[in-house]
């Protein structure tokens, strides 16, 4: 299993959420979009198990 978020996706995550409530998304929305972005690098990095949700076997 993988580790919580490192420093650097905190920063990440700060930033995002920062810039999409400056672009006018509320905080709620600037939350779940700074996420899904930290997230998706943290997956790219290859940092997440991937799921197998939906897809079959």
């Amino acid at each position: 299993m993988s580790k919580a978020w490192s420093n650097k996706d905190e920063r990440q995550y700060d930033h995002v959420k920062s810039s999409e409530q400056k672009q006018g998304r509320s905080p709620r929305v600037a939350k779940r979009i700074a996420a899904a972005t930290v997230n998706k690098q943290r997956s790219k990095e290859g940092r997440v198990k991937k799921s197998t949700k939906g897809k079959s076997r």
